[in-house]
């Protein structure tokens, strides 16, 4: 049974989506799913016109979507491609091909039918861990919401209408309804359902007004004209606040609107220390529509392309083209900077839509990453293509994910070389001195890296992926989530040996785990030698501002004093008061650094 989110003095705790703290009415929409009482047999002779029935709708459903489309404000027209989603869901044959299956062969009416293709859709869905594709049932469910409307012959109530400054309260929202408001009327809006990583939660976070969803129940409890606080940063939702709160949460808007604006002037700051030390501070990105955003927040690069979306979303293995076109376009967006593209880290809990994963006990520990490539080549050739001929078109690097070994590095690239053979044989022109580079994921890797540091131009390190390897802990896992520890001593010895390696041999080292954009480590990975960090776009501001306010001096000594430390938790407490010393605000900010910071797309 549902937990009833509600707790005392009318507060509900949902998931932040989009941040920012607002105050005003509500504005009830009716988002509830279309009401089906009738699910019936029909005959032979109605097949072939409830067939049609279906068809119909599915047109009339993509009219709308293309007009919301081409109704798209200039301040979201880049995350056009989420409505083209909606679109290539209408023409896929696991919605439509199986609904008119269902008719013609069950005999049933196609609102039945099309009920019952979603739930097999939500049924393959939630076989998936990874959040961000299991999340896209959001979109399934969204249009299939609106070819029932349709069906029904019911209208969807627009939201471009709205001339009030109101709060939306709904049920869902799809990203087709956020695209519609009126950003000038509309201060933010809330919902039952929802997710982190859902397209309506990307919509609102372009639009840049607060949203919290997940929330349960909220569109049964809030009635039209309710006053409401929203808190995009906390994820807090409270309904009717006296007199006190409305001052508490006033102050606290104010408070982190001029901390935010403060923040945000410095990610166009170079990250230099004091004593003029310089590391270069880039961004993680999964999606080609995240390069603008990466820019906004100060990133001096790309630091990581994950490059699992287009096969993730794809009906088939993505081809070439596609592959190239956007790699390509991501260089161009980024250029001069550079952009560190990771081939694919496909397996473990990642595998297209429409692949049987393989049943593995482990799937961590088996058939994923570098692993999946070289056991699957012309899927790795078909990636290395794309990505070399993209390399002319701005600056490109490339770098292999969980390598554990020598011999897997020394194949990858032989594979390499073969590709390039290949285009140079077609004349096709690509970068002949791309720098090539490895994730420092696993303990193998730490212990070798001074052997990989021959063969390579650059490291990266995982640390995610590392600590969890290193420590044998599934920071996903409730029972032992809590032993997963950025600042453990074995956790830091591993990071200071892979940078002596990378020092040694006179390669760059950078760092793209999570430890990147706390704001905590920045000193003591500044210490290590790490050349540059690499992390979600909404964390560089604040991380620039550190940097810029400790010395390298001050950082070295530090380090000095941690390496002796015996636990995380004494280092943690080390770390965590040296640097809210160097920099009171950190003291204030914990609400900041681990609610503001959380707002990227995956």
């Amino acid at each position: 049974m549902t937990k009833n989110p509600v707790q005392e003095n009318n507060t509900l705790q949902g998931i932040a989506v989009s941040p920012g703290i607002i105050i005003g009415k509500a504005r009830l929409i009716d988002r509830s799913k279309a009401k089906i009482s009738y699910q019936y047999l029909i005959s032979e002779q109605q097949t072939q016109q409830e067939v049609k029935r279906f068809k119909d709708a599915l047109h009339t459903t993509k009219e709308q979507i293309m007009v919301l489309k081409n109704r798209m404000p200039e301040q979201i027209k880049e995350h056009a491609f989420i409505l083209d989603t909606h679109l290539m869901i209408i023409d896929d044959r696991m919605l439509t091909e199986s609904t008119i299956h269902s008719i013609l062969e069950e005999k049933i009416n196609a609102e039945w039918a099309l009920k019952k293709s979603v739930q097999k859709i939500r049924q393959l869905f939630e076989q998936i861990d990874y959040e961000y594709i299991r999340d896209r049932i959001n979109d399934v469910e969204n249009v299939a919401e609106r070819i029932l409307r349709n069906l029904a012959g019911k209208g969807h109530e627009s939201l471009a209408s709205i001339e009030e400054r109101v709060i939306i309260v709904a049920h869902d929202l799809s990203p087709g309804d956020t695209s519609e408001l009126n950003t000038a009327k509309v201060l933010g809006f809330i919902t039952d359902v929802g997710g982190r990583t859902s397209h309506t939660a990307i919509m609102a976070q372009a639009l840049k007004i607060p949203a919290v969803v997940g929330l349960e129940s909220v569109s049964h409890q809030v009635q039209d004209g309710m006053l409401l606080i929203v808190d995009g940063y906390q994820g807090i939702v409270i309904i009717g606040p006296d007199d006190d709160v409305i001052i508490e949460y006033e102050e606290k808007r104010s408070k982190h609107e001029i901390y935010r604006a403060t923040i945000l002037q410095m990610g166009h700051l170079p990250a230099e220390t004091l004593d003029g030390h310089r590391i270069a501070v880039k961004a993680n990105i999964e999606l080609l529509e995240e390069v603008e955003t990466a820019r906004d927040y100060g990133a001096e690069g790309i630091g990581l392309y994950r490059t699992e979306f287009l096969y993730l979303m794809s009906k088939g293995i993505p081809d070439e083209e596609m592959l190239f076109s956007d790699y390509k376009e991501v260089a161009e967006k980024i250029f001069p900077a550079p952009v560190t593209i990771r081939t694919l880290d496909l397996g473990g809990d990642k595998f297209p839509v429409n692949h049987e994963p393989t049943k593995e006990v482990n799937p961590a520990l088996g058939l994923r990453a570098i692993r999946y490539c070289l056991k699957e080549p012309e899927i790795f050739k078909n990636q290395l293509r794309a990505i070399l001929r993209a390399s002319v078109f701005g600056r490109i690097q490339l770098m292999f994910p969980m390598i554990s070994g020598l011999p897997e590095l020394l194949e990858s690239k032989r594979i390499i070389k073969e590709v390039m053979g290949d285009l140079e044989d077609k004349n096709i022109q690509f970068d002949r001195d791309i720098r090539i580079g490895v994730m420092i994921e696993v303990p193998s890797a730490v212990t070798t890296a001074d052997i990989l540091a021959e063969h390579v131009d650059f490291f990266s390190i995982g640390t995610n992926d590392l600590i969890q390897y290193a420590l044998a802990i599934d920071r996903i896992n409730e029972h032992v989530a809590f032993m997963y520890q950025p600042y453990h001593p074995a956790v830091i010895r591993m990071i200071q040996q892979v940078v002596k390696a990378a020092k040694d041999a006179k390669i760059t080292v950078s760092l793209c785990g999570e430890m990147a954009g706390d704001p905590f480590c920045a000193s003591l990975l500044l210490a290590m030698g790490i050349d540059e960090l690499s992390m979600n776009a909404w964390a560089i501001p604040l991380l620039k501002k550190v940097i810029r306010s400790i010395s390298k001096a001050d950082a070295d000594a530090d380090l000095t004093a941690i390496m002796k430390l015996k636990t995380a938790k004494e280092v943690q407490h080390f770390i965590k008061k040296r640097m809210e010393d160097l920099i009171p605000d950190l003291k204030d900010k914990d609400f900041f650094i681990k609610n503001a910071m959380n707002f990227s797309v995956h």
